[in-house]
């Protein structure tokens, strides 16, 4: 029987103990003492959030596969256990082992999103580990961050011994064999991460310098040693078909956000959405065979007893053999209450065959992105869709017995006018006509609805967008009212429902996002005086943040929304994701001209992301 970390007595007293007691089903049990290499792999976020991390099932996978590793989780106490933890002088401790984290070699942290920059600050407090990497020594894990947020590492730089800049399947191997010889020879912490800055894809912060401008730009990024590299390259796995696949997820036993069996079927996506930053980041894309993911969704529904099935990928509808694969899915499971969800389908591309096929097991809403209200918007971010292509989807729906409908928008785009903010309003008043024209009274099941979300626009690095200037708080707000006011005119307005996202927690998202190494201060500040759970509308803090901000002496808007010049370097110009500085250029002056470039399949951009050998780019 395993010991826990916690008493019943601290259990009983937190809300969903089960969030810190392990023992769910699939969960790998090693003996500790018999490996070499322990890892602590981590969602800086509760648990409900973090189980349903598709990343870190594939990687606790991987690394538990490896007879010398054992690989256990840890997430985010929730505010209540926090504050036990803090009292009683509890080290965070892991899930499988209910050990200490802080006796591990290493501590993986998935960096997902900027709003969790608190929470990574926590893990590492509350793991009594130093939260500068300067002040650590042997007695402590190495700390490593990876995933989308790792691509602009500089504002958490300071937190980090090291990141891994690309796909987790690629060098983790190496890695580990390069700690377990430092180890073996008796090399000095640094010494080991200069060994590590030689592996492809590993970044060490200590060993690069920074200098700024007078004007707070920056001047230069270069390495301090001949072990760390002038540029640091993205690693990705490009035998990307049969590449192995957790059989066994894991199954919690508390309700979580994705309760469900994930298939992921391709990485990487032909679209260039300019906003998007995994549509860059990804290249290129690289697809799963499809009788392998069969073979797989039979396995992974056999050992987990879940009821729904989710494809997963950047644009489902972009698989080359997703018709195959769902006729396949709702044959053999039907009858059988397994549900087959489809997200990121393109509304112009989700024939009415494959969505006839799935509504048969269950009905939900339907989700489409169109982010534009207007075609010129549309153009500009080159969402590829027209709104022909939008009506017609929908009008396929609606035949096809839906009639709910979510729509996702972005608000606060470059060149964006009061026209494009009305547009939302507009397009949503012309799906519910849609229905009204489609489907007769008596074949009508229940009214439609139309609900139409907005988030704010954040540039991201790595994307043609990263030169953009961001809107205020304001100015976000003014917009969310014109299409709050519009929306209200509409004649269907009781079929349409409309939802905005926070302005003041999208503005700070800004500035960790495009951040530079200064930054790091503001977060500590931020963390000290009780900034934690930023994602969390209830918990977010804006006053703290703002206050942060002020003691720091760092400008919000020079993050935000100053101009930047095509030439200027920027934080994360040392790291080189195939996709080139010139090709973002070109794709910057395009959306500014409203110029649609051709996806991946239609034409070769140039991007860049040849240069992997493999994936879409070598299809034909």
């Amino acid at each position: 029987m395993r010991k826990l970390a916690l008493s019943d007595e601290v259990l009983l007293s937190v809300s969903q103990p089960a969030r810190y007691i392990g023992g769910e089903i699939n969960m790998v049990v090693k003996d500790p003492s018999k490996v070499d290499v322990r890892f602590a792999m981590c969602f800086p976020d509760v648990y409900d959030i973090g189980m349903s991390h598709l990343g870190i099932q594939i990687l606790y996978d991987m690394f538990n596969r490896r007879e010398d590793t054992y690989c256990e989780r840890v997430y985010s106490p929730w505010t209540d256990l926090d504050k036990i933890m803090r009292e009683e002088q509890i080290p965070l401790f892991a899930l499988e082992s209910q050990d200490p984290v802080k006796d591990f070699d290493f501590l993986g942290i998935t960096l997902q999103y900027e709003m969790s920059y608190t929470n990574i600050l926590q893990v590492l407090d509350l793991s009594q580990i130093p939260l500068h990497a300067a002040d650590r020594t042997w007695e402590h894990p190495i700390v490593i961050g990876g995933g989308p947020c790792s691509y602009n590492p500089e504002p958490i730089a300071e937190f980090f011994d090291m990141f891994y800049i690309g796909e987790g399947e690629v060098v983790y191997a190496q890695l580990i064999e390069t700690y377990k010889e430092s180890k073996k020879r008796g090399d000095s912490r640094e010494q080991f991460l200069k060994a590590a800055a030689q592996i492809k894809g590993i970044y060490v912060p200590s060993l690069y310098d920074v200098e700024y401008n007078e004007d707070g730009t920056l001047k230069s990024f270069k390495p301090n040693c001949p072990e760390a590299p002038e540029t640091v390259e993205k690693v990705l796995v490009m035998d990307f078909a049969n590449e192995v696949y957790p059989e066994k997820p894991l199954v919690p036993f508390i309700k979580v956000t994705q309760d469900r069996v994930v298939l992921e079927i391709m990485r990487g996506c032909i679209r260039g959405c300019r906003f998007c930053q995994a549509g860059q980041i990804y290249k290129p894309l690289r697809e799963k065979n499809v009788e392998y993911l069969k073979e797989l969704a039979y396995k992974m529904l056999k050992s987990t007893g879940h009821e729904e099935i989710s494809l997963s990928s950047l644009s489902s509808s972009d698989y080359t053999d997703i018709e195959e694969m769902v006729t396949y899915l709702v044959d053999e499971f039907h009858g059988k209450g397994v549900n087959v969800s489809l997200p990121s389908l393109r509304i112009d591309a989700f024939s009415l065959d494959v969505m006839s096929k799935v509504q048969d097991v269950k009905k939900s809403s339907l989700t489409f992105a169109p982010e534009g209200g207007t075609q010129r918007m549309r153009d500009v971010i080159n969402k590829g869709l027209t709104e022909e292509d939008i009506l017609n989807g929908a009008a396929e729906a609606f035949r096809g017995g839906w009639n709910r409908v979510k729509l996702y928008f972005m608000l606060g785009q470059p060149t964006e006018t009061v026209e494009d903010c009305e547009g939302i309003a507009l397009l949503s008043e012309k799906i519910t006509e849609v229905f009204f024209d489609e489907v007769p009274k008596e074949k009508r099941q229940g009214k439609v609805q139309v609900v139409a979300s907005t988030s704010f626009f954040v540039p991201k690095p790595f994307t043609p967008f990263q030169w953009a200037q961001m809107c205020t708080k304001e100015e976000f707000l003014e917009k969310a009212r014109i299409v709050n006011r519009k929306m209200k005119e509409m004649k269907n307005h009781k079929c349409l429902k409309y939802n905005w996202h926070e302005a003041d927690v999208t503005v700070l998202e800004g500035v960790l996002a495009r951040g530079d190494r200064k930054v790091a201060a503001v977060i500590e500040d931020a963390y000290k005086n009780g900034a934690l759970y930023d994602s969390w509308s209830e918990s977010f803090k804006n006053d703290v943040w703002m206050q942060a901000f002020e003691n720091c002496g760092v400008d919000i808007d020079f993050y935000t929304t100053r101009e930047r010049s095509l030439d200027e370097l920027f934080p994360w110009d040392f790291i080189d994701v195939g996709v080139t500085k010139e090709f973002l250029k070109r794709e910057w002056n395009n959306a500014m001209n409203a110029k649609v470039t051709p996806n991946c399949r239609m034409q070769c951009s140039g991007c860049g992301a040849k240069n992997f050998g493999g994936g879409v780019c070598f299809e034909n």
